[in-house]
């Protein structure tokens, strides 16, 4: 793999600076009685308002959820006294920074300081030549040194252009024989810590979709939202981005027919606690680059 072009890093850098200020502000907000809703909307505008656009839809995953939660149209839930993880991904050019913060509403630090133990870690870990396994097993020491357990069945993972979640997928456990880091690679590593067994699963709430086949329907209503969904360029989005009165069965026809898919929210097994870390390094001929610094000073 070549290295990077300039202007290829340059997109990657304002991404991840429009990131960090945006999740510094969106962060802030997240306080008792403020709705996700509100939040992911804040944030959203901001990254559009900033940069080019989002790379997927804002996350907010609470207590046992982990990952793909993010609010519908009209919902009102708010913060309580939870776990809370913060995920939001920023395109320039398509060229993605993604990354996460946990915001602790449950007096439980220890397990936010796991997730991002393990990110530091793993990013002083991280390298060229380095195998994304050494990694794993950097992230799975520091979450057990405080008493945790990595969640196994998820991982870190590679963007490239227009496309978040891309190979080397990097384990939040050690593992003996895997690929090695390359130059000119960009790759979100994402440690996630539980007070649980460390696997998740699929949960009924199903929010955020994908565009995986591109073709013709004949509904009226499932064609209108399809124009729509061709404008995300092929990167995930929110079911309350579409400007439809009919969404879910647009989205329902879409889904039977194979052309968009749809992503449940995960959720720890154990209906226990998880935390999230987020970067976005690039690998670069003789060392790496964090992209989303400053989220965890």
């Amino acid at each position: 793999m070549t290295a990077f072009a300039p202007d290829v890093v340059e997109s990657y850098r304002e991404a991840g600076e429009i990131l960090t200020t945006v999740m510094e502000e969106s962060r802030a907000m997240i306080e008792p009685g403020v709705t996700h809703l509100e939040v992911a909307e804040y944030a959203e505008d901001r990254v559009r308002e900033l940069g080019d656009g989002l790379a997927f839809p804002v996350n907010i995953s609470v207590d046992e959820a982990a990952s793909h939660a993010t609010p519908a149209r009209d919902d009102d839930t708010t913060f309580d006294d939870g776990m809370v993880c913060l995920d939001i991904g920023v395109h320039v050019d398509g060229y993605i920074a993604d990354a996460a913060v946990t915001v602790d509403l449950s007096d439980t630090p220890e397990l936010v300081a796991a997730a991002e133990d393990a990110l530091a870690a793993a990013v002083e870990t991280a390298g060229p030549g380095v195998p994304v396994g050494e990694i794993g097993a950097e992230i799975e020491a520091a979450i057990e040194a405080r008493g945790y357990t990595p969640i196994y069945n998820l991982s870190g993972h590679g963007v490239q252009q227009y496309d978040a979640h891309t190979e080397p997928n990097v384990p939040n456990r050690g593992v003996d024989r895997s690929v090695e880091l390359e130059p000119g690679q960009a790759v979100a590593i994402e440690p996630f810590a539980t007070d649980g067994r460390g696997k998740v699963g699929e949960g009924s709430t199903e929010e955020i979709f994908e565009l995986v086949a591109d073709r013709s329907v004949r509904n009226r209503t499932a064609r209108q939202a399809l124009e729509q969904i061709r404008e995300f360029d092929g990167l995930p989005f929110a079911a309350r981005a579409l400007d439809s009165s009919r969404t879910e069965m647009a989205l329902r026809r879409l889904s039977q027919q194979g052309i968009v898919k749809g992503y449940p929210v995960l959720k720890e097994s154990d209906g226990t606690l998880v935390s999230q870390a987020e970067h976005t390094i690039l690998v670069t001929e003789d060392s790496t680059e964090v992209i989303t610094a400053g989220l965890f000073d």
